[in-house]
């Protein structure tokens, strides 16, 4: 029987969403564990979408289904990525996790891996403390908490600006959202879906 990650996320400029699909990737890279991807459902109306400038990559992840709360249980394994935004999760997430009252009350969650992914305008714009803040939310749902081991050595240098701590794997979209996830940053997130994959495949086992 084959182990089921979810990757489910928000990102309104694209860049968790290539973080995420690149996480999806790792886990893939694991015989035996499955990777589905979905986003979760938007807040914002679509002329401010249009006026924030994020119309051309909203319509891009079109293709991505939107996540029902209900099908978190479904899965051995979970990996939110969610901008920052001053310093915590995105109001999408955050109302997205708060609708999962029910789960928690059945202990659909307790058990599950869960992981953390993220992006922030600047360098210091709470990558961090947006990840350990969503660990919060995951730990009162009773869920195995996995970031991304130093044995991703991508994380260690000092001589390029670059997301990615061992709280999870980040990127950096500069002030007017231009800079793209480096190599260096996808490949953090795809070591990160695969650790992911590889203790889910051990639980479930």
């Amino acid at each position: 029987m084959k182990a089921k990650v979810l990757v489910v996320y928000y990102s309104l400029y694209g860049h968790v969403y290539r973080l995420v699909e690149a996480a999806a990737q790792g886990v893939r890279s694991v015989p035996d564990v499955e990777a589905d991807i979905r986003r979760v459902p938007e807040t914002l109306a679509p002329d401010v979408i249009d006026k924030l400038g994020a119309g051309e990559a909203q319509r891009q992840q079109a293709r991505v289904p939107v996540c029902e709360v209900s099908e978190l249980a479904q899965y051995d394994g979970i990996i939110f990525g969610a901008p920052t935004r001053f310093g915590t999760v995105c109001g999408q997430m955050r109302q997205f996790l708060d609708a999962t009252g029910q789960l928690w009350a059945k202990g659909a969650l307790v058990g599950k891996v869960g992981s953390v992914l993220t992006s922030s305008a600047t360098q210091h714009g709470g990558q961090e403390s947006t990840i350990l803040g969503l660990h919060t939310t995951l730990l009162h749902h009773g869920m195995v908490i996995a970031g991304l081991p130093y044995s991703f050595q991508g994380q260690m240098g000092v001589g390029k600006v670059t997301g990615c701590s061992p709280y999870g794997a980040s990127t950096i979209a500069g002030p007017d959202g231009r800079r793209l996830p480096t190599d260096n940053e996808l490949e953090g997130a795809r070591q990160q879906g695969q650790y992911v994959a590889k203790l889910v495949r051990k639980l479930v086992a």
